[in-house]
């Protein structure tokens, strides 16, 4: 399982305000921590705080200077990214593109281009689908591009777009049913991603939806996932699915080790 942090965001309020003072302590504190619990990937979001890509290049110069785990570039402003992946570390990951052209044309080339690794968001022009045929279809548009353009399948991140329970409970069946198809759209399969917390938005029990949610998706075959990941029973439960999914060899220790 691929663990992404998703703490180093401007819509938590420590980060933002960290970020307007340019305070590298909230940054590189998080940094540490999610680093320490096995992300495998540092989400950095500037979000709205800014359109300037040089507040991105330092938020990302900031994790860097405190921890080796890789950097997910979290944009979808070409502008930035275009700045942004010139500081990161190599292997960084982009997040995201669509499948809309005018994403896949700009977006696709620059992972290309830096050997990075890209987050395909399963939308196009026309929004985010509301089944899982139309999913699929998107998902086969991105990793042609990627293909196209040299970029493995093993460096494409697929997301089907989570939507929350409360108030799309009948998505979760359709995000479910394309992502238990997107391993057959290529050989070797690409990495099939999530943005946990979205199905959760609005809940009394974000944690308990969470967890079911990523262990039914596991099951479904996905492999990587944006979340806390300080939340011990989420790990946990991920990484029970993944054993359960035959991935994982059994040793008694397996949750510590």
């Amino acid at each position: 399982m691929i663990f992404i942090g998703e703490r180093i965001n401007t819509g938590f309020k420590d980060i933002k305000q960290a970020v307007i003072d340019k305070d590298p302590g909230p940054l590189q504190e998080w940094a540490r921590r999610q680093a320490e619990a096995g992300a495998d990937y540092l989400d950095v979001n500037l979000g709205a705080v800014s359109s300037n890509p040089a507040d991105m290049c330092w938020m990302i110069e900031t994790v860097q200077q405190a921890v080796e785990t890789a950097i997910c570039i979290d944009t979808n402003k070409p502008d930035i990214l275009a700045e942004a992946i010139k500081v990161a570390r190599p292997g960084a990951l982009i997040n995201s593109t669509t499948a809309a052209d005018e994403k896949l044309d700009v977006m696709m080339p620059m992972a290309a281009e830096h050997g990075a690794s890209i987050i395909g968001l399963v939308m196009d022009e026309s929004g985010t689908p509301t089944n899982a045929e139309k999913r699929v279809e998107n998902a086969a548009k991105i990793i042609m591009k990627a293909q196209e353009l040299g970029i493995p399948p093993d460096r494409v991140f697929l997301d089907p777009i989570v939507m929350p329970l409360k108030y799309k409970q009948e998505q979760a069946k359709e995000i479910l049913a394309a992502t238990g198809q997107f391993g057959l759209i290529s050989d070797p399969p690409p990495h099939i991603v999530c943005g946990l917390s979205n199905i959760s938005n609005g809940t009394t029990y974000k944690k308990l939806i969470n967890r079911i949610f990523l262990a039914m998706a596991i099951a479904q075959g996905m492999d990587a996932v944006i979340c806390d990941v300080l939340d011990t029973d989420l790990i946990n439960a991920a990484l029970t699915a993944e054993l359960i999914m035959n991935r994982q060899i059994y040793a008694d220790a397996y949750v510590r080790k």
